[in-house]
């Protein structure tokens, strides 16, 4: 496809990312876009590498780079969390807005979903004024195809005025208008009128706080989102302030003044701080459905009509409780039942092996005490775990991933939400809970996924509680031996 690739990547959990650049005219370029829409995919077909690509919220968080060239023009590409949105509300989102808004990197490529495009344009349009430097990548093109959407690449790009392409980044299509894309906006450094107007009273008082954020910001090339921030400002958003410009904004006097005189103002007004962060979220979701209006045709208007019906199926308060039941207890059923066969196999096969260890040792004239430490402590407990724990987790794990593939676990996630609000938890715990009958470790390394800190730390902790594969055949045993004899 043209491009010369080689690999020199590393990956952090360090926010603070050190950019490792082959020469000094290489251009930094952040890869970003909701989870799941392919954007490690286009990272891995760029550089040649491997990062690894999922299914899920959460996968990625922390920022991946590797290098890659086009042309005599040296790339950076750094693969930055997957998020819906840069008004920071986990961890993903604040790496991400960290990246994008204060380490100014030379574009940014937002990767969108060509089979729901409306939806990924919220963090689009959040990133086109947050940054000069944009480039929108469509990418599975012929996912669309097979639902019979259109997409108006050039109407798109004439209403958002940044290069949009269209990819299928898994054939390597298209890849390389990436770069055509890249060197479209260097070239063009006109200023551009913002896409998003908000409503007046929050127009007003950015147009209020953007001289003083000028003299205070001078290397943040656009000061309209970080207004627009501080509005609704929260501490998190306060320390990567103070981490990256070197100061934090509220509390210069000259900003603290304005911004109180504006608080008095909405006050007055009886706005509050709830609504005035719903009108600016609105302002986004409004813009996004008026640039797909007319840039995005279905022609089968009935193309979503099957999972439709399935979200009535699986989330009603008739069918969705029972039908949660019962695919669980079916699950559970096949691991416990079906882990029963390999699992007597392999303890046959592991326990035979034994036999010939002590004869071998017998008969090299080993010391009793060494074989005996080597074949009945370590190699006996050992052919105990993995003949009890492998089976059902060999079970358990690929039954979880079809369950997720076929979009299951989201609605299991929607009808529990309720039940664990009531707790103070989030209904998102269900999938990790889920996830520790596998095997706890996985279940609270899956807790990321949940976005509240508090609500995060309550499933990690109950999660616990969950009897992994592990524990649960001595947990039915004890059982057994306490309760059998009564019958």
């Amino acid at each position: 496809m043209g491009l010369n690739r080689s690999s020199s990547g590393m990956s952090s959990a360090d926010r603070e990312l050190v950019i490792q650049k082959e020469r000094e005219d290489d251009k930094v370029i952040a890869l970003a876009g909701n989870p799941n829409v392919g954007k490690s995919t286009v990272f891995n077909q760029l550089t040649g590498m491997k990062q690894h690509t999922g299914n899920w919220p959460g996968k990625t968080v922390a920022n991946a780079q590797g290098y890659c060239s086009y042309g005599n023009q040296g790339y950076v590409m750094v693969d930055i969390p997957g998020c819906y949105s840069l008004m920071a509300h986990s961890i993903e989102e604040e790496v991400a807005r960290d990246f994008i808004c204060f380490e100014h990197p030379d574009a940014v490529v937002v990767v969108c979903d060509a089979t729901c495009l409306e939806r990924n344009l919220n963090l689009v349009l959040q990133i086109l004024e947050a940054c000069t430097n944009v480039v929108i990548c469509v990418n599975l093109m012929d996912e669309a195809q097979k639902k019979q959407i259109k997409i108006q690449l050039e109407s798109l790009a004439e209403k958002t005025g940044v290069p949009v392409i269209g990819i299928t980044a898994r054939s390597k299509k298209g890849l390389d208008q990436i770069f055509e894309g890249l060197n479209q906006v260097w070239e063009e450094k006109e200023n551009k009128e913002p896409l998003v107007v908000y409503p007046d009273y929050i127009e007003e008082a950015i147009h209020q706080l953007e001289p003083s954020v000028d003299k205070v910001c001078k290397g943040v090339p656009d000061t309209r989102w970080l207004c627009a921030r501080l509005l609704d400002a929260d501490d998190c958003l306060r320390k990567s302030m103070q981490q990256h410009i070197g100061n934090d904004l509220l509390e210069n006097e000259e900003i603290h003044n304005i911004l109180s005189d504006i608080n008095s103002n909405l006050a007055d007004l009886d706005i509050s701080r709830e609504q005035l962060s719903d009108d600016i979220a609105s302002a986004f979701v409004k813009k996004a459905e008026d640039l797909c209006r007319d840039t995005v045709d279905f022609e089968d208007k009935s193309y979503n009509r099957k999972d439709r019906r399935l979200d009535r199926l699986f989330t009603s308060k008739v069918s969705g409780f029972p039908i949660m039941f019962l695919v669980l207890l079916f699950v559970f059923w096949l691991t416990i039942t079906g882990a029963n066969y390999p699992s007597q196999l392999l303890s046959k096969g592991l326990f035979l092996l034994e036999d010939q260890l002590v004869l071998f040792f017998q008969n090299i004239g080993a010391p009793t005490v060494v074989y005996e430490i080597l074949i009945f402590g370590i190699y006996r407990v050992l052919a105990w775990v993995v003949s009890v724990m492998l089976p059902p987790m060999a079970i358990f794990f690929p039954m979880f991933t079809l369950l997720e593939d076929f979009g299951y676990l989201p609605r299991v996630a929607f009808n529990l939400d309720r039940c664990f609000k009531k707790c103070q938890a989030c209904g998102k715990q269900a999938l990790t809970m889920c996830m520790g009958f596998g095997c706890n470790a996985a279940g609270i390394i899956a807790c990321r996924i949940i976005d509240s800190p508090r609500e995060r730390f309550i499933a990690m902790i109950t999660n616990n509680f969950v009897p992994c594969n592990g524990r649960l055949p001595i947990l039915i045993s004890v059982i057994s031996m306490f309760f059998v004899g009564k019958v």
